[in-house]
């Protein structure tokens, strides 16, 4: 792996004329982003402004009116498991069975991903968050800032390159957020990158090396 504290360490991502629209209305219009390996990034604005379909489009849930997003120079695409393998995701959603439990649920997530010993990388992944206490309970029975936790351990468990996250602190008390805060700066070192996109401009500043702005359809850099 490339150190990420080289002068200018390789380009993990690349987005390029990112348009979006529904029907008549223009959310994305000409995006240009890109994210180094070992970097966060913060995209902040307001509700509403496009910022979780952005985000979509990243992790290849959505696919573009129009650009083209590269990762490590390999186009993710909607229908392509193998680019969308090397990506976490942290949405509004929290996707965990209710069914089943917090051990369950992570357990399911590692053998999608062809992971060895399933049980042992669900167990690391609560402990990460702090919830291997609640290892045995059903996400129906948690509070909304252990389902954002629990959610986060999802995105984590298989040390995605690129980890995308939505609204990460929503939910979060102090703790919880310094401890997510610990948890990104500990992917750096491998090149792992991150972007983060949120209107809460104060945590953006505090965890990400660049802060943007989505304006209208379009990115530039926030003012300090």
């Amino acid at each position: 792996m490339t150190d990420s504290t080289s002068p200018h360490p390789p380009t993990l991502l690349q987005a390029t004329g990112l348009r979006r629209a529904f029907g008549e209305r223009v959310v994305l219009d000409g995006v240009d982003l890109s994210l180094a390996e070992g970097e966060t990034v913060a995209v902040i604005g307001p509700n509403g402004v496009g910022k979780t379909t952005l985000l979509r489009i990243l992790a290849g849930l959505l696919r573009p009116s129009a650009g083209s997003v590269l990762l490590d120079g390999r186009p993710v695409r909607t229908a392509d498991p193998q680019s969308r393998a090397a990506i976490g995701l942290l949405s509004h959603r929290a996707m965990l069975y209710d069914d089943l439990t917090l051990q369950e649920n992570l357990e399911f997530v590692a053998r999608l991903h062809g992971l060895r010993d399933p049980r042992r990388v669900a167990r690391e992944a609560l402990e990460q968050v702090e919830l291997l206490s609640r290892a045995g309970d059903s996400p129906r029975t948690l509070s909304r800032g252990l389902i954002q936790r629990a959610a986060l351990a999802r995105a984590l468990l298989h040390a995605p390159r690129l980890l995308l996250l939505d609204e990460p602190f929503t939910g979060l008390d102090s703790a919880a957020a310094g401890r997510l805060t610990s948890l990104l700066a500990a992917r750096r070192p491998a090149g792992l990158g991150t972007i983060i996109v949120t209107h809460q401009e104060h945590e953006a500043r505090e965890i990400a090396s660049r802060v943007l702005a989505l304006r209208a359809g379009s990115i530039g850099r926030a003012a300090a």
